[in-house]
């Protein structure tokens, strides 16, 4: 049903190459009022065609708001907002209905669907279902801030090049709005010529590159969440895996976890201004499912990008034989910058699903 949350419900529409897209996010409370320049911000932030790192299909990601803004305020009806599809070429794609894409969706599409799944541009499975939830995630994150909740996140690492992490015990203001204004966003930005050659060298060799992401909540209070399925990381989980290409998340210290001791792992509580905090966060903000004021930082995986120019090896679904593959169109020699923003929002859906669950 490509529909997410409880309370806050956000449903995607689309194909990739079809008329528009677009999403529909119902349950936001009434009389918070909305800055649309912000929210271009982040949509630019996505936005392909602006970047070698990114693919060349330019799109003006433009939402036009249809529902429940009003004057710049939400009004507590469903909002709908449209964007439309006005640089396709879809002739690029007429190969793949009978020969599915090499670690793409177009095989398991086709099967479900049986043949009748729109295979332009990767149809309802595109990175482009992504513009209309860096919409509505950056309508909520204006109301999460509103709340003092904030969220970043920046490009944690891209194939063996890695940036500096989060303090993940203090995260500052002034790191946070950089992050949110930038479209490569850094820690330490001296890494990022060393992760465009990285991509570079990738794109010529008609090849990509994956990475990963870490994300930060700051500011969420103690007590929200649950025990076992009401858990914080099965929330957030469950709305990170619908960002197509993303294969992982860790919470906290996550699988390097598993490496230490108890007594190296488990983050001592203290007293800190009248307030229980602890030294370290290990845990990742989560204790039981249950959140404990500190930050919430998770890190998300996500895959090199199947559509390769290389010639690959894949089967006609048609005769029944074997057969090579090349992909035509435009593709991202790595996802992992535009999909910064994506993680972002996805973040800012699923906590305010939380918060009014709670």
């Amino acid at each position: 049903m490509s529909t997410y949350g409880e309370r806050i419900k956000l449903t995607v529409f689309g194909e990739s190459h079809g008329e528009a897209i677009g999403a529909v996010l119902s349950g936001v409370p009434a009389g918070y009022k909305i800055d649309m320049d912000k929210v271009l911000v982040q949509m630019a932030r996505r936005a392909p065609g602006k970047d070698k790192t990114a693919t060349p299909r330019l799109e003006k990601d433009f939402p036009e708001v249809k529902s429940g803004i009003l004057n710049g305020v939400t009004t507590g009806a469903p909002i709908a907002c449209v964007i439309e599809n006005t640089n396709t070429k879809s002739k690029d794609y007429s190969n793949l209905l009978d020969t599915p894409r090499p670690s793409h969706s177009d095989y398991t599409a086709y099967v479900k669907y049986g043949g009748n799944n729109d295979i332009r541009g990767g149809g309802h499975f595109s990175g482009r279902l992504t513009a209309p939830i860096v919409f509505a995630g950056a309508v909520l994150r204006q109301i999460l801030e509103e709340k003092g909740i904030k969220i970043a996140a920046h490009i944690s690492s891209v194939a063996d090049v890695n940036d500096k992490p989060f303090n993940p015990v203090e995260i500052d203001d002034e790191l946070i709005s950089e992050l949110n204004n930038s479209a490569f966003p850094l820690i330490d930005k001296s890494k990022e010529k060393d992760i465009r050659e990285v991509v570079e060298n990738a794109r010529i060799n008609l090849d990509s590159v994956g990475g990963t992401i870490e994300c930060a909540v700051v500011g969420m209070s103690e007590g929200i969440g649950g025990p076992l399925f009401e858990g914080i990381e099965g929330a957030i989980s469950k709305a990170i895996f619908g960002i197509p290409a993303v294969k992982g998340i860790e919470f906290g210290s996550g699988f390097n976890g598993t490496l230490k001791r108890g007594s190296e792992n488990n983050d001592a509580f203290e007293y800190k201004n009248g307030k229980v905090v602890t030294k370290t966060n290990n845990c990742g903000g989560i204790l039981g499912g249950i959140s404990n004021g500190m930050p919430i930082i998770f890190r998300t995986a996500v895959k090199p990008t199947p559509s390769i120019s290389k010639e690959q090896e894949s089967v006609n679904l048609k005769t029944g034989e074997n057969t090579t593959l090349t992909v035509k169109g435009r593709h991202d020699p790595c996802i992992v910058p535009r999909a910064v923003p994506v993680v972002e929002a996805v973040a800012a859906i699923a906590v305010s699903d939380l918060l009014l669950v709670n």
